[in-house]
């Protein structure tokens, strides 16, 4: 029992990566965890100023994935500043293969498993259309027998290229939803993946008038369309492929139209009308149900959780719900398969003091990949194996990282001016008096249906290692705290959901840790966006302002968001962005057209593959400044990054960068 505490208390000294530990109890964490305090001062000291290399660096790999099988783990590698794939033997702990993205000018989406053999994964890219750029996404195929990889499309299709329906668990082929061109609606088309030209396709369904969204069971047949008009949505069902198409329910109004969530959540199980969605129970919540679809009646309630909306669902190959997931300040999961639920409290009870996530598994649970980690500390993956009750180590997070010098996260609440209950979370700084700090507001990107959780953040850890106090608000408009508060945010970008930033400075200063006068704003996305308007509109408030990626014209951003959706959903996305309001004009909360009225420092940075706000965003916001000769700007231009950072190189310039910008614009000490 106590070798299990050892692992986890070894792994947390940085003693290696193939640390053995076994699952059978908590015996000796007590001991395990003395000896960790017995090196920390008992009084919090100042502690020393990690580099941001070490901020910036991270484990060989991420997002590892088990082969059915269990023989194989594919995984994100960065090698030579390049992503890769590269496939892990389980059995040896070695590398024995990998796909490079070296020369691919695009951002890696996702990878998955198609069988044993193969990977498919999923590229995103920006590219002119009559001028205005727009997001595109194409699917490759990966055969690690022959080492060939292959397009899986067609040569003119449409933008949307990986909306993938059905993957045949043997890999032998796959459906993929996909507009032919950009002028027409989605058909639904079979790929071979068995080594044979994937071109050689066959089209399953063609398109069908105003059908956007096609819905596949769990064998591979597709069962439902929605057909999405302006003022109505269509549900279409059969129960075979033998069968055509019958309308079953016809969804109008915005109430009604929102139910088609509860469709796009759906899992149909194959030869059977039954299905599972996420709706409403009887306590008001999100709950996982039955559905028929050959009625549309929602039937029992499977799980529903008293405080918090159930968000997904995930069903087992035999058709039954496996677990249902929700979020309360944490992603939290509850397994409703017995054995599953008792192997978690295991976990649980062996890493106490962490949260712990079974990310991957094999076809036949023989073998696991487990984190376990929490919001000051980034955490390490393991491989369990069911057979010895060990988890092998297999990588720490951020290797170097000196965790008794991170800073505690704690959730807080706060209410906005007109009367709204904001939550968000809160980082002091270790051995500081909590009593006028510098503030950080840090809003997250979205903005819609995100949230910020008690997660690890590297940035928000790197500014309390300087000094600086951390607030992350969950505007409204965020999600996880029911549709009514998610709905708050319709139309309020750039006014009630900046508003909610305002209000929690004006509480971390009443509460007394925060100092009115040094407070800045630093986000990415659309928390990139939130910097800069906020230094634009109430420069009485903020010193200073960093965006990563931000949105800076939001008329150009809603064009290029057009195909990012489906015709429906891109519809209620304007609507949400610009409000019922039809005259109000988004040029009005755009930093690039409201440049001119910039008188606080930023910090401006973007990736130049960029699939997600591109690049464009950037470049016109800085020729508006440089055309307002506004002279308290600095530029940091990422060449090979996208929405994100995929190289430590990259993210300890962003740290370098944003260190020199705030010691000098907003000094800690």
């Amino acid at each position: 029992m106590a070798r299990l505490i050892e692992g986890w208390h070894r792994r947390r000294c940085r003693a290696g990566i193939a640390v053995a530990v076994a699952l059978a109890g908590t015996t000796g964490f007590a001991a395990a965890a003395q000896d960790k305090a017995a090196a920390v001062p008992a009084a919090q000291a100042v502690p020393a100023l990690i580099p941001t290399s070490v901020f910036a660096a991270r484990s060989p790999f991420s997002n590892a994935r088990l082969s059915p099988d269990g023989k194989r783990i594919a995984l994100e590698v960065e090698f030579d500043g390049q992503t890769n794939i590269a496939i892990m033997d389980t059995a040896t702990k070695k590398f024995v293969d990998r796909r490079s993205l070296e020369g691919d000018r695009y951002e890696l989406e996702w990878f998955r498993w198609a069988g044993n053999d193969r990977i498919l994964f999923s590229l995103s890219g920006t590219t002119a259309i009559y001028g205005e750029d727009y997001r595109f996404t194409r699917l490759y195929l990966f055969d690690l027998a022959t080492r060939q990889t292959t397009y899986v499309g067609t040569k003119d299709q449409g933008l949307d290229g990986d909306d993938v329906l059905f993957v045949d668990p043997d890999g032998a082929y796959l459906l993929l939803q996909m507009q032919p061109d950009v002028f027409t609606l989605p058909e639904v088309r079979r790929f071979p993946l068995d080594g044979s030209n994937t071109r050689h396709d066959e089209k399953v369904l063609s398109d069908r008038t105003n059908v956007w969204d096609w819905i596949a069971d769990d064998k591979g047949v597709v069962r439902v369309g929605l057909a999405l008009a302006s003022s109505s949505v269509k549900v279409l069902y059969r129960k075979s492929a033998d069968e055509p198409f019958k309308e079953i329910a016809r969804l109008t109004g915005d109430e009604d139209q929102d139910r088609t969530s509860l469709y796009g959540a759906m899992r149909i199980i194959g030869g059977s009308d039954d299905g599972f969605t996420l709706d409403k129970g009887p306590g008001g919540k999100i709950a996982l149900r039955h559905i028929n679809l050959a009625t549309g009646d929602i039937g029992a309630v499977i799980y529903e959780n008293p405080d918090w909306d159930v968000t997904d669902l995930a069903i087992g190959d035999d058709g039954k719900p496996v677990a249902a997931y929700y979020t309360d300040d944490s992603d939290r999961i509850v397994w409703l398969q017995p054995d599953m639920a008792a192997l978690q409290q295991k976990l649980d009870r062996a890493f106490k003091g962490a949260e712990v996530w079974i990310t991957s598994r094999d076809k036949d649970d023989s073998k696991m990949i487990v984190w376990a980690g929490g919001a000051n500390d980034p955490g390490a993956y393991y491989l369990y194996t069911a057979a010895t009750h060990h988890a092998d180590l297999l990588t720490d997070v951020r290797p170097d990282l000196p965790l008794s010098s991170l800073a505690a996260v704690k959730p807080v609440t706060y209410t906005a001016r007109d009367g709204t209950l904001v939550h968000a979370y809160l980082t002091l700084p270790r051995g500081r008096e909590p009593k006028k700090l510098p503030l950080i507001i840090m809003p997250h990107g979205g903005p819609y249906g995100i949230r910020d959780k008690l997660d690890y953040s590297d940035e928000v850890q790197f500014l309390a290692n300087r000094g600086y106090a951390v607030l992350q608000p969950n505007y409204r408009g965020s999600g996880g705290y029911g549709e009514a508060f998610e709905k708050l945010g319709d139309g309020q970008i750039g006014r009630a959901m900046q508003d909610d930033l305002d209000d929690g400075e004006d509480w971390a200063v009443a509460q007394g840790f925060a100092d009115k006068s040094r407070v800045c704003v630093i986000g990415s996305s659309y928390g990139g966006y939130a910097a800069l308007w906020a230094v634009i509109r109430d420069p009485q408030r903020y010193r200073c302002a960093a965006s990563f990626a931000g949105v800076t014209d939001f008329a150009k951003q809603l064009r290029y968001d057009a195909d990012s959706f489906s015709h429906d959903d891109d519809k209620k996305w304007r609507t949400r962005v610009r409000g019922e309001d039809k005259s109000f004009d988004m040029q009005a909360v755009s930093p690039a057209k409201q440049a001119a009225r910039l008188t606080r420092p930023v910090l401006l940075a973007h990736g130049k593959r960029d699939s997600r706000v591109p690049f464009s965003e950037f470049k016109e916001m800085r020729g508006a400044l440089e055309s307002a000769n506004f002279a308290q700007a600095d530029y940091l231009v990422f060449d090979k990054e996208g929405h994100g950072f995929d190289t430590a190189e990259d993210k300890q310039k962003w740290f370098d960068a944003l260190d020199a910008f705030l010691k000098k614009n907003n000094p800690a000490d």
